[in-house]
């Protein structure tokens, strides 16, 4: 069997930044085990499998290397910007999931394409010892989600230095770690550590900014903000808070495109 695969860049106008995921588009779903087995080869922190269910609306599910995740924001993006290459006259997609539910797609100007997520604010809860033993710099605070733990730092240069224990972020799967503060030249900037679903640090996650929005859309009194995922890599978002769910917008490039003989 022969698979037509992409790799593209979200959140980056251009190669070499923001976050790679891989795209492949299916006819029916593979064996769970020969898609995990396909991340694992790919080695990027996402690879989005996608099946028609019409010309504008496909099923969605996304695999890092070592398991099936619930959301996928970049993987999503990656998906809807080969779309939109492949299909120039189409403007909206649809994107149905087995966990949140539906994800609209759609272009916007300047290149963006945005997407619309889900509110996953994330509120106050216990505080694990691993969480406090496993952060390098201690926060101010700390919330949680039904994805991850938000650490919250006074300024961006403590989530620019903060190092992780990666031994003990890793035993509090199924969560993992954003880190976050006010930004200097953008509204905020995070960072995201997932050892026990993907790796020690992800370069740009999207499904993060679900929670992030509304997090700092609160904080600094304003529902249209621009964050800075702060990883070697780096990547630009662009969010708002709407009433019932949040808007992620970036831009993508296309890396590479191959063949898998599988």
């Amino acid at each position: 069997m022969t698979l037509n695969i992409y790799q593209i860049d979200s959140f980056s106008q251009g190669l070499f930044k923001g976050n790679p995921a891989a795209v492949i588009i299916l006819d029916s779903w593979l064996d769970d085990s020969l898609m995990q087995n396909i991340a694992i080869e790919n080695n990027l922190s996402e690879t989005a499998f996608l099946i028609p269910l019409g010309s504008a609306h496909y099923s969605i599910r996304w695999f890092s290397p070592i398991c099936e995740v619930d959301f996928c924001g970049h993987a999503t993006l990656a998906a809807a910007h080969l779309l939109f290459s492949q299909q120039p006259t189409l403007h909206k997609l649809q994107f149905s999931t087995s966990q949140v539910g539906d994800l609209l797609a759609r272009r916007a100007e300047g290149g963006l394409i945005e997407m619309d997520f889900p509110i996953h604010e994330p509120s106050l809860q216990p505080i694990p010892s691993a969480l406090l033993d496993g952060l390098s710099i201690k926060p101010l605070e700390i919330l949680r989600n039904q994805q991850a733990y938000f650490a919250v730092y006074d300024q961006q240069a403590d989530v620019e230095a903060v190092e992780i224990d990666e031994a003990l972020i890793k035993t509090l799967a199924p969560y993992d770690v954003v880190v976050t503060a006010k930004g200097k030249q953008y509204d905020f900037v995070s960072r995201y550590f997932w050892p026990a679903n993907g790796g020690y640090e992800d370069p740009v996650t999207g499904s993060a900014y679900a929670g992030l929005t509304p997090f700092w859309a609160k904080r600094l009194n304003k529902t249209t903000l621009l964050a800075y995922q702060a990883s070697a890599r780096g990547g630009v978002l662009h969010c708002t808070l709407n009433k019932q769910s949040v808007t992620v917008a970036g831009h993508a490039t296309t890396y590479m495109q191959g063949t898998l003989f599988v």
